[in-house]
């Protein structure tokens, strides 16, 4: 969607009278006690699973333990994600070492690779080419960046990638992992580069020696095993609904910031449990459009935004969890499909 002259100038007002309202109704006043009894009660929880694994010694029992220390550190993410969108304190120095400590510390996940990512996706979300999310890797999100065909078992792969795309999420974990060392050690952009290095050998050197000090290797490789995988399929299951299936922007499109948050985000339709399993980003839309809203206030602000959407006939997206895995499911196998030949004109195939 391209504009020019008032069309644009329309399209800015509405977003800064979106704003103006939002700014007006409270909504961006900081929750410190909200956010400071979520860190306390996960750093308990934590400390309690700890115990638990110490307890329990070298028994299957402890891939339960393993399974609950996933969705934990989930939490704690979904923790880290909002110091990183500036939603817990005023000032960005508290922000980044809170981001610093949760994530690095607790996730040993690097904060600065995580950051540099985040922030090119907010920027432009399902801009080809600008959105590192919709990138061509080991899936295909679009087949512009192909170079030839998908063929092979590669090609067989790629065109069920939706049917394997949840069980590909089994290794997320491990591969959020690899990605935040590769950079903190390597050349990435990374802030405070001493502090990530040291926090994630800490975090990753203490776990693992906990790990193998206590279980058998057999055991403790299993125990690793369930871990991460569970971990990497819980954060894809809540970060998958929010884009994919969702319009892809030209390269070079430019599109107003309310229309490029709102028509390339999807709701998750749900309660309270739905905010808590997700983390509050079930409300993607509105997450887009103000990142730094504290989390809890993403429930108030959804009404504001869904009619005001309505009334510039602006289509807002929100669908049930289920129906949004299939979204994403039936989206990644088109798209698999074309990748057999990303070089056929799209009229030509409807003529045939």
């Amino acid at each position: 969607m391209t504009t020019t002259g008032t069309a644009r100038e329309q399209y800015v007002s509405d977003f800064t009278e979106l704003n103006r309202t939002v700014q007006a109704s409270g909504l961006m006043r900081r929750r410190h006690a909200y956010y400071w009894t979520r860190f306390v009660t996960l750093t308990v929880l934590l400390a309690l699973t700890v115990v638990a694994f110490v307890q329990i010694g070298a028994s299957w029992w402890q891939m339960v333990t393993a399974a609950v220390l996933a969705f934990l550190l989930g939490q704690v993410m979904f923790l880290g994600h909002d110091a990183a969108h500036r939603q817990i304190f005023q000032s960005n120095r508290w922000n980044d070492w809170a981001s610093l400590v949760i994530a690095n510390l607790y996730a040993g996940m690097s904060y600065g690779w995580w950051q540099n990512k985040h922030s090119k996706h907010h920027a432009k979300p399902n801009q080809i080419g600008a959105d590192p999310d919709i990138g061509t890797g080991a899936l295909v999100f679009h087949t512009e960046d192909l170079k030839a065909p998908r063929t092979g078992l590669v090609g067989w792969y790629t065109q069920r990638q939706g049917w394997l795309f949840f069980p590909l999420l089994l290794l997320e974990g491990l591969n959020l992992h690899i990605s935040g060392v590769k950079t903190i050690f390597g050349r990435g952009p990374v802030k405070r580069r001493p502090v990530e290095i040291a926090f994630v050998t800490l975090r990753l050197g203490s776990y693992l020696a906990l790990v193998f000090w206590f279980l058998p290797v057999g055991m403790a490789f299993a125990f690793l095993g369930v871990q991460l995988g569970l971990f990497g399929l819980y954060m894809g299951a809540v970060f998958a609904p929010n884009h994919k299936g969702m319009p892809l922007v030209p390269r070079d499109a430019r599109i107003d910031f309310l229309r490029r948050q709102v028509l390339m985000s999807r709701n998750v339709r749900g309660g309270r449990a739905t905010d808590m399993m997700m983390g509050g980003l079930n409300y993607q839309i509105e997450h887009h459009l103000f990142p730094s809203m504290p989390r809890p206030h993403l429930r108030k602000l959804q009404p504001m935004v869904r009619e005001f959407c309505a009334e510039r006939d602006v289509p807002y997206s929100e669908v049930g969890l289920l129906e949004s895995y299939g979204i994403v499911i039936r989206h990644l196998n088109e798209v698999g499909l074309k990748a057999r030949d990303p070089f056929l004109c799209p009229l030509a195939q409807d003529l045939r």
